[in-house]
């Protein structure tokens, strides 16, 4: 709420300091020589607060929402990952076409709604409708840029995007194939044209590798003696050694043996003079076998799903498939958490055991002195 004291300066003049409070805000102050536009002003400056339109600094008034895109795009996303800095130079070139040319000031709580529902209603160059997950991505950069204005370069003193309600995002998917699946899809894995095919879908399988991370592995990645993977990229920006075993470990023996030696890549692409080493490109094989293979709503990923099943359902912990997936918190795991009946059967069973045992043995023994009485 706004208060206004009257003072009295040297020469004994009357001022009006206008004090506005608001929790959850910073506190607002001004002072005013007529007490109608001290009144005037705090009305106007409560409204504007409400709405998440007052910034205290002049330097929201100097700059629009372009000037801190390109600022953004030159100092802060080069630090980012491949990955990251592709998709998020496509997110902010959205943002700068739409509000580029608004001072920061003027990007207000309701003017961000109303991008994100034009997000959500609209289609993307490919004519598809974007899923809630995608404008949440959308709206996740324009909220660390504020972020960064606000802390580091003093552009502005709050982020509208605190005000700003994220569409709901779908519970995570669990797609994994089943026993019978699973053959018709290594079978026709096996009768690729593509060489590769068959040791990645296995390699996926066996240690729930994304598809990028087994594509860009090199042979210096790979400790055959030791029989483990280290990915040197990874989503999280971690480091994460994966153990080799099995049939996979068996693959890439036999794979090394054949390996070529004009490129460091583990899956290599044809080669071609004059280009740089790359990793092969499998997605047109994997289609295929896909087809082949008779398999409905399966995409690559899913062998990633279906290897974080197969560990559920063999009794492994939430925390112990997190760390073999390389997640660093419980959350994405724990939509597996049905499959692991069995794992949480026994827990239960075994706390049973312990409380009721000596429940049922003190019974016992009641009963026997009740006996001998």
């Amino acid at each position: 709420m706004a208060t206004i004291l009257n003072r009295k300066d040297k020469s004994g003049k009357v001022h009006h300091a206008v004090q506005i409070r608001m929790k959850g805000h910073a506190p607002a102050f001004a002072s005013f020589e007529r007490l109608t536009d001290a009144r005037k002003w705090a009305v106007q400056t409560e409204a504007a607060i409400r709405e998440g339109r007052y910034f205290t600094t002049s330097e929201s008034q100097k700059h629009t929402l372009g000037e801190a895109i390109d600022r953004y795009v030159r100092d802060v996303l080069p630090h980012k990952k491949p990955s990251s800095i592709y998709s998020q130079t496509i997110q902010l070139t959205w943002w700068k076409e739409r509000l580029g040319c608004f001072v920061l000031a003027d990007i207000t709580p309701p003017v961000i709604a109303e991008s994100r529902d034009a997000l959500l209603n609209g289609e993307t160059h490919l004519h598809a409708k974007r899923s809630n997950s995608t404008v949440v991505r959308y709206m996740a950069v324009l909220s660390h840029l504020f972020t960064v204005a606000m802390k580091e370069w003093g552009w502005v003193d709050d982020s509208p995007m605190r005000r700003v309600s994220k569409p709901k995002e779908p519970r995570g998917r669990v797609r994994f194939l089943s026993d019978d699946e699973r053959a018709r899809l290594l079978i026709a894995c096996k009768e690729s044209r593509c060489p590769y095919l068959y040791p990645v879908v296995v390699l996926a399988l066996s240690t729930g590798m994304r598809k990028m991370e087994m594509l860009s592995l090199t042979w210096a990645d790979v400790d055959l003696g030791r029989a483990v993977i280290t990915l040197q990229e990874t989503k999280n920006g971690e480091r994460r050694a994966v153990p080799l075993v099995g049939h996979a470990f068996d693959l890439l023996q036999d794979l090394a043996k054949t390996r070529r030696i004009d490129t460091p890549m583990l899956f290599p692409a044809p080669f071609r003079h004059g280009y740089a080493p790359k990793h092969c490109d499998i997605q047109s094989a994997w289609d295929w076998a896909v087809k082949r293979a008779e398999l409905t709503d399966f995409r690559f990923h899913d062998l990633r799903h279906s290897a974080a099943s197969y560990l559920a359902m063999n009794g492994a912990s939430l925390a112990e498939i997190a760390e073999v997936l390389g997640h660093k918190t419980l959350q994405m795991v724990k939509r597996y958490a049905h499959l692991s009946h069995a794992h949480t059967s026994r827990v239960v069973a075994s706390m049973n055991a312990a409380i009721f045992a000596k429940t049922k043995e003190a019974q016992c023994s009641e009963e026997s002195t009740d006996g001998r009485k």
